[in-house]
């Protein structure tokens, strides 16, 4: 990549980390793009770990600042995802060529879905702690979170939060506070099984992290309560686009 493709992947990453934080999905920008790029499904599939990875550190370290943490339960629940993204990872290193760019599109297809009809969205804040019971089922539930996480990533909170939220009973912001430590702690071990299949361009990725960070720091400072709906707007014409690029490249 030249440096005008590098200067658009970083600007790339600015939007994704800013969508992370405003919305949601930013996944859904960066793992597209790369394949646009030119770079092959496996290789971008795993290159795009290098921004996610970098953004949950800086996520995470921001809910320790603040006091916010339950590192036992939290790393747990981190183990049993981190199980579920071996398999994970170890099927999305097969999934090259057509078949990945139309398994690519029908997720971002599903992804759309669920944000216009609102089935991805927690309600109420106010999640009552569930039975014990409901720790197995909600680790247990990880490892298919994890799974999920470890072969493609792109969706992964739509399927994080509701285990978290309506299985387990985390008020919002523990939610948002143990989904961000368990994707800091399954996707070094699906980057790690990536990178001993495929090439994994870590300039590109350390560029789109950078991208991200920046993105992410931008978002924080942003106004959600009156950008919401515009960014999902946004977002629906963009998603558009990249399925119609994948399905008739």
């Amino acid at each position: 990549m030249g440096p005008l493709e590098l200067t658009g992947l970083a600007l790339i990453g600015v939007a994704a980390g800013w969508l992370n934080v405003m919305a949601g999905g930013g996944s859904l920008l960066t793992l597209p793009t790369l394949l646009f790029f030119g770079i092959p499904a496996p290789v971008a599939n795993g290159t795009n770990r290098i921004g996610i990875l970098l953004q949950s550190v800086a996520a995470v370290s921001t809910f320790l600042s603040k006091g916010l943490s339950q590192l036992r339960l939290s790393l747990s629940l981190a183990i049993a995802a981190s199980v579920g993204a071996i398999a994970g990872a170890s099927v999305g290193v097969n999934l090259t060529g057509v078949w990945f760019d139309r398994f690519l599109a029908g997720v971002l297809l599903v992804v759309m879905l669920l944000m216009a009809t609102g089935r991805h969205e927690m309600g109420t804040d106010h999640a009552q702690p569930k039975a014990p019971e409901r720790l197995l089922l909600g680790h247990l539930c990880m490892v298919g979170a994890g799974f999920w996480g470890g072969m493609i990533q792109v969706g992964v909170g739509f399927i994080l939060m509701p285990i978290l939220h309506r299985v387990m009973g985390f008020d919002l912001v523990r939610v948002n506070m143990h989904k961000v430590f368990i994707v800091l702690v399954y996707t070094p071990v699906a980057l790690a099984i990536f990178s001993a299949h495929v090439e994994i361009l870590w300039t590109t990725g350390l560029i789109l992290a950078l991208g991200m960070m920046v993105g992410g720091w931008l978002g924080a400072h942003s106004s959600v309560r009156y950008g919401r709906i515009w960014i999902r707007r946004v977002l629906f014409v963009v998603l558009s686009v990249f399925i119609a690029k994948l399905l008739w490249p």
